[in-house]
């Protein structure tokens, strides 16, 4: 262990939940979940398990991931990635769409990834496991069979898959309950095996304060599995609600050349109180295996804000950079749509150095398929900004920037007219009820603007400039509390995004921006 350096938690800050990390000689790849967010699931690299490069997305194809009137939190739910003889496979559910649980495989874990193959399996969180003698199985999580006694009354369930017709083979045998008794949401399960030992991994007690992680081991794979009598083997629910890393759970772990364990898992850092903007992070933690059982991050059984790093070299890795520019011919791969785009509202080569988009007839507080591209909220406090050129046709159309946490709890600042001007407006969305909070009138039609949107951790303020020197407040101390998991429920975090609107009509007019720009201010 190298004793000298710490790396700060969370590895992947801002919304990148449900992780799964596979090995493959030096190189280690990563995987979160994107709910109704495209492209889908994010793939990263490392050498070292601290600094991480996205080199895909694996789902980049509407065949692969259709997700129309998917709600923000429906679509892709918990992938797991696995390597086996040469080949790549992410294994997920799709819970908006007749997919269900599916399997994509690669050669390359850039891609292409192919189109899904459906297994047909019940319930959702789908793992793979490859045994000594290379037999696949399945690991999934359903309601018990028997007849679940409450919501959320699972079984971990396990059945062999035949990965010539990807098709599951056999019957399925019920390997464990949880580790608690009446616990709910046993889910998330991994199988691995050492020391002649498989063991279960999971998650429990659902993914708000209460989340933990459980594990059990059994001689084989069709027989009870029995829980470790220190169980839960790692939760905060015990460190109360206002301790700055909450929700922990949904964990896969990972052995290094040198034979250090690392668990890879996701926890939430509120702030201005219970509040989870940020939605569901990746953090690290190490662990050791004492009497066949891990023990994690010991001496402290907690996850840090920052651990001593792994033994292994130091990598250099490509960062995002804090403005892009759209001199590119395809979106970088951070940047996200709500659900599938259309792609002719979408043009990158009409403009140079410009993304150009249509204003489209969905709006964003729908469950279609807005205008929009995205990136995800990492920090507390920031600064998103970007510089449009718009000449509305009508004043229907409207462009600008929105920091959304689902269709029902947003904000928006938009540039459109009156007729006789240009008016900059800004919306709330809360609830699912749209209201101004204020609109400016500009002296006369400003074709070209700069918005900026400022987090000072909870309050929220927007500005404008005509000439990107002055700036002109357009609304400020805004609630930011509104865009946390807690009063918007479901799973994801925030994003902010450009937008161009119609607000319901057609419309052959784009709005052209020609960079986006984001950087933290604390």
């Amino acid at each position: 262990m190298n004793n000298l350096l710490t790396y700060p938690n969370p590895i992947l800050p801002g919304f990148y939940p449900d992780p799964s990390i596979c090995k493959v000689g030096d190189d280690f790849y990563l995987v979160t979940s994107t709910f109704a967010y495209f492209p889908g699931v994010p793939i990263f690299h490392s050498r070292d398990l601290i600094h991480w490069e996205q080199i895909g997305n694996i789902l980049n194809r509407d065949s692969q991931l259709p997700l129309d009137g998917a709600g923000i939190s429906q679509g892709i739910f918990a992938p797991t990635l696995r390597y086996h003889n040469g080949t790549f496979y992410m294994v997920t559910t799709n819970v908006s769409n007749s997919l269900g649980n599916f399997i994509v495989t690669a050669k390359n874990p850039a891609g292409p990834w192919s189109d899904p193959y459906p297994l047909g399996a019940e319930g959702i969180d789908p793992s793979l496991f490859f045994d000594d003698d290379g037999t696949c199985y399945y690991c999934g999580t359903k309601p018990r069979r028997e007849g679940a006694r409450y919501f959320g009354d699972n079984e971990i369930y396990i059945q062999k898959l035949d990965l010539g017709t990807m098709t599951l083979a056999g019957d399925s045998y019920p390997a464990w309950h949880g580790a608690l008794r009446g616990v709910e949401w046993p889910e998330g399960p991994h199988l691995y095996k050492k020391d002649g030992w498989y063991y279960l991994l999971i998650s429990e007690a659902g993914t708000a304060h209460h989340h933990a992680v459980s594990i059990a081991r059994s001689k084989s794979l069709s027989e009870p599995f029995e829980g470790y009598k220190g169980n839960p083997i790692m939760t905060h629910r015990h460190l109360g609600m206002d301790y700055p890393i909450v929700n922990v759970g949904h964990p896969d772990i990972v052995e290094t050349k040198n034979g250090e364990w690392w668990m890879v898992l996701l926890a939430s850092r509120p702030y201005g109180g219970y509040c989870r903007n940020l939605g569901r992070e990746t953090f690290l933690v190490p662990f050791r295996w004492e009497d066949g059982w891990p023990v994690v991050n010991p001496g402290k059984g907690i996850v840090e804000d920052t651990v001593t790093t792994p033994d292994l070299p130091p990598a250099v890795t490509a960062k995002v950079p804090a403005k892009e520019d759209f001199n590119c011919d395809t979106l970088p791969l951070h940047m996200m749509h709500i659900r599938n785009p259309i792609r002719e509202n979408y043009s990158l080569s009409e403009k140079k150095g410009f993304l150009l988009l249509r204003c489209g007839k969905d709006l964003i507080s729908s469950s279609g398929r807005p205008s929009y591209v995205g990136i995800r909220q990492q920090h507390f406090s920031f600064l998103f900004e970007t510089s449009l050129e718009f000449h509305p046709a009508s004043t229907n159309e409207q462009a600008g920037i929105v920091i959304f946490q689902s269709d029902a709890f947003h904000y928006q600042c938009l540039l459109g007219t009156d007729s006789s001007t240009s008016v900059v407006t800004v919306l709330r969305t809360k609830d699912g009820i749209t209201e101004t909070i204020c609109e400016t009138a500009l002296t006369d039609h400003c074709p070209r603007l700069t918005l900026q949107l400022r987090a000072d951790r909870q309050e929220l303020s927007f500005s404008f400039s005509t000439d990107g020197n002055t700036y002109t407040t357009a609304a400020e101390k805004l609630d930011g509390r509104i865009l946390c998991t807690d009063a918007a429920g479901g799973f994801v975090g925030n994003t902010m995004g450009i937008y161009a609107t119609a607000n319901g009509s057609e419309s052959e007019t784009f709005a052209a921006f020609d960079y986006i720009q984001y950087v933290e201010t604390e």
